[in-house]
């Protein structure tokens, strides 16, 4: 399932996103870069995608053809378990005297 960037409320899309549709609950554009699966603030270009051409406005409506609705949320998640694993990894990491 996936959720709206914006409000975090949960999506129930069938079919694809067109390039003007928005979210019932908070309005925001759906078809945007905040919402897709290639979304990665660390990725050159904050996109996977490595043939996407450069979105300036990330929470904007755009014309991208690689779109696919991901799950931020979720991955958001992951993301912070996985960092609190390495900060207690470093912080119980053997020191060398």
């Amino acid at each position: 399932m996936s959720h709206c960037f914006s409000c975090q409320k949960e999506l129930n899309v069938e079919g694809q996103i067109g390039r003007r549709d928005e979210c019932p609950s908070c309005g925001a554009d759906l078809h945007c870069c905040r919402n897709c699966e290639f979304y990665d603030p660390q990725a050159y270009n904050e996109c996977r995608e490595s043939v996407a051409d450069r979105v300036k406005e990330k929470d904007r409506s755009n014309f991208c053809d690689w779109f696919k609705l991901g799950d931020h949320k979720a991955q958001e998640e992951a993301d912070k378990v996985a960092e609190a694993k390495r900060k207690l990894a470093e912080l119980f990491k053997k020191r060398e005297l």
